[in-house]
């Protein structure tokens, strides 16, 4: 499924435009079938390839390859999350997995960097979790309990430190920690596409209209043509509901983001001329906010459940009001005109924040619901279902699997009526940090 009237998000303008791709322009047999081209599904059949490297791999995407929510996020690598599910200490030892999770994701994503050379304006900065509230630094010495009793290191920072490193006096006080990094998600994806092994066949712009399994041959219709394949594997993340995939344990929202133009260097000279920088909100309907290299603001601050794969020019031009008005409450001396870009993309969410990865056939297989923290995650998972569909075992997979599970959701519209009730009790709540 596509998203339409969202064509201009920053990160892919940033890339060469990808003109000779294929589609499926022929019925295909195959061994393997992926069904998503974004961080998971490159990262599964790269893993594919080097495990059956005499076999059949095909991976296809509704869209064009890593231009979904893998080009289209805020290009954080996370080792922590503040707002992801955890309250209270009877959950240190599942947010320990979760946080292992990460870092293992992390480690993935360094790895294939290093063995492709990649340029994707990696930085080990760190980030912050911030408010402009004081009332919020008590969720904030809450989770440096949770941080200390991990291990992880961290610094509470007041208004004067932050002014100092995020040139903005609108936050009160923050929680920064050392382990986040940012890059551009773009190039990432884009590299992952570069680095897909000659036995694997990858169609674009081919969207699965459905599937069916009969015996042990999966039948597979897509738009045009079809495929049949012995083993399948969905890495979908916010389009598996739509799909029927687990879909009782997962649903789709819309995130909006902006991007502004580069400050000049009067501009940056105006705010202090502050390192490359990542902000994440103690509240969860607040606004996530980063600097990026060449020194543009990315602001996210919207999500939707109503319609999630439709945007309408309206809805989108009232989103970008809404992160023009954000970043001009944290820098009022930028212009007015400054945002450049608009853009949104969809995400997988749980019930209780945990992923998706298992066997739900026999020959089928899924890996997803990242809940905002695809980049490593979805690259680790990626290589994990791909072993673990093969019949290999590792520690990685031990500790993925040992995790809780996603709980059970209602069926709409009993869903939807209680995601869009909590999304606007939260946004009552982060309004001061919208």
């Amino acid at each position: 499924m596509e998203l339409i009237n969202d064509k201009n998000c920053s990160w892919i303008n940033d890339l060469n435009p990808r003109l000779n791709y294929k589609t499926l322009s022929k019925d295909q047999e195959c061994e393997w079938l992926i069904i998503g081209a974004g961080y998971t599904g490159l990262s599964a059949a790269r893993k594919l390839s080097k495990l059956h490297p005499n076999k059949k791999i095909i991976i296809v995407d509704a869209q064009l390859a890593g231009e979904g929510a893998s080009g289209r996020n805020s290009g954080y690598l996370v080792d922590t999350t503040l707002n992801d599910g955890f309250t209270s200490n009877k959950e240190i030892s599942n947010y320990k997995k979760k946080t292992d999770i990460y870092q293992m994701g992390i480690d993935t994503v360094k790895k294939f960097i290093k063995e492709h050379q990649v340029d994707c304006d990696w930085n080990e900065s760190g980030k912050y979790f911030a408010s402009s509230k004081n009332k919020d630094k008590k969720i904030l010495i809450k989770f440096i309990n949770t941080l200390s009793e991990l291990g992880f290191e961290y610094n509470l920072l007041n208004k004067d430190e932050l002014y100092k490193r995020l040139g903005t006096s609108f936050y009160h006080s923050a929680l920064y920690t050392k382990g986040g990094i940012l890059l551009h998600p773009g190039k990432l994806a884009r590299a992952m596409i570069n680095a897909l092994p000659n036995n694997v066949e990858l169609y674009e712009k081919s969207q699965l209209i459905e599937w069916k399994k009969k015996a042990d041959i999966i039948y597979c219709k897509f738009k045009n043509n079809n495929i049949i394949t012995k083993k399948i594997i969905f890495c979908t993340n916010g389009f598996s509901k739509s799909l029927g995939i687990k879909k009782n344990y997962n649903f789709p929202i819309t995130l909006t983001a902006s991007m502004t133009r580069p400050l000049s260097n009067d501009e940056f000279k105006s705010i202090g001329q502050p390192k490359e920088w990542g902000v994440l909100p103690v509240r969860p309907m607040g606004a996530t906010i980063r600097m990026t290299k060449d020194r543009r603001f990315l602001i996210r601050n919207t999500a939707e459940v109503y319609n999630p794969f439709m945007m309408s020019d309206k809805e989108l031009k009232n989103r970008s009001l809404k992160q023009k008005y954000g970043i001009k409450k944290r820098f009022p001396s930028l212009p007015n005109d400054i945002i450049t870009s608009s853009w949104s993309g969809i995400v997988s969410r749980t019930r209780n924040s945990s992923q998706i990865f298992e066997k739900i056939e026999n020959n089928v297989f899924v890996a997803g619901c990242y809940n905002g923290s695809g980049i490593g995650v979805g690259t680790l998972f990626g290589e994990q279902i791909a072993l673990k569909a093969s019949n290999e075992s590792t520690n990685e997979i031990d500790i993925i699997e040992s995790k809780n599970k996603p709980t059970w959701l209602p069926p709409d519209p009993f869903l939807s009526f209680g995601i869009k009730t909590r999304l606007i009790y939260e946004r009552i709540r982060a309004k001061s940090e919208i």
